[in-house]
């Protein structure tokens, strides 16, 4: 019963490992890049090297990607080899050697301008209904790949479960708006509202979706922390977050006061994890009221997996204007 774990150097993938082990559970890393976590070290883009690692293995967490912060860096035929056909060559395998569960790891980044309503309009309440309109090459090959899987269920019997996942990397933010009108934990915590999630419950979310993919068939799921507010607010959020807030979670204001944070004043989006919770009885543990709790004692904020894991970073260099260059 092993389960092989795809971008096993990286930062979930690390994080995904370092679980299974913990639980005393068979999994095989691999990565194009050796590390702690990575068994063997190859690309998904080699065929043989998948068919090799693919012996043996009951599930497979796909996790290997190229990231957001590649595009302005690599070019979009590396994308494609990576995205597409790194993941057609896993699920190609995974098929043929009669792989019980596939996890693929994909993101909200595929929403892409479908998360963008014109000014004055209410925040997109997004769920798994709203249809991607993918705005880069990063988008486009999540979203393609994620078609992958859903043929593999379709046409191979091979039990598939996407999950989108929205934002849980540690480094500071792209927006240099942002990163210059907040304090990185500061921006994080807000997040919670609406876009974050906390790694140690994107790694139980992956393991249970392992145990559901059998009886799903094929099933796509947002995981995203639960957030505090309603579709009804989406009007009101555009323009006056702490307003809505006050009605959900009041105590919010002495804490943030006490650290001189600032709520931010509109959202344009919220990710729905109702989906997820239903399908897979998924029940993340990190939320805005869990880490108001945290904060009040001065605890971090950040999950004890978080931490061990820490920030892993995607290129190897460092750049002028923030975490990695834009497109």
């Amino acid at each position: 019963m092993t389960t092989l774990v795809t971008g096993s150097s990286g930062h979930l993938g690390e994080a995904l490992v370092r679980t299974l082990r913990a639980e005393r559970r068979e999994v095989l890393g691999i990565d194009v890049r050796p590390g702690a976590f990575t068994q063997l070290a190859g690309s998904i883009t080699d065929r043989g090297f998948v068919r090799q690692c693919m012996r043996g293995v009951t599930s497979v967490l796909h996790a290997a990607t190229l990231h957001k912060p590649h595009v302005a860096t690599h070019s979009r035929q590396d994308f494609v080899d990576v995205n597409v056909t790194g993941t057609l060559n896993l699920l190609e395998e995974a098929a043929a050697a009669g792989v019980a569960a596939f996890v693929y790891t994909s993101t909200t980044s595929v929403f892409g301008d479908a998360l963008i309503p014109p000014p004055g309009e209410p925040a997109a309440w997004v769920t798994e209904e709203i249809i991607p309109v993918p705005k880069n090459i990063y988008g486009v090959t999540k979203a393609a790949a994620e078609d992958l899987c859903q043929l593999f269920a379709r046409n191979h019997s091979l039990r598939a479960v996407v999950l989108r996942t929205s934002r849980f990397f540690p480094e500071e933010d792209d927006n240099h708006v942002i990163r210059d009108g907040y304090a990185d934990a500061n921006v994080k915590a807000n997040e919670f509202l609406h876009r974050r999630v906390d790694i140690e419950d994107v790694v139980s979310a992956h393991l249970l979706a392992i145990s559901h993919a059998p009886s799903a068939g094929f099933a796509k799921y947002i995981i995203s922390a639960t957030t505090p507010f309603s579709r009804d607010d989406v009007l009101q959020l555009r323009s006056d977050v702490p307003g809505v807030l006050r009605r959900y979670v009041p105590d919010f204001e002495a804490e943030y006061a006490r650290r001189g944070w600032t709520i931010v004043s509109g959202i344009d989006r919220v990710y729905v994890n109702d989906s997820a919770r239903a399908g897979l009885g998924w029940r993340p543990r990190h939320d805005f009221r869990a880490l108001l709790t945290r904060l009040r004692t001065d605890d971090n904020i950040r999950s004890p997996l978080a931490r061990e894991v820490g920030s892993k970073g995607y290129q190897d260099r460092v750049f002028r204007d923030g975490p990695y260059p834009m497109e």
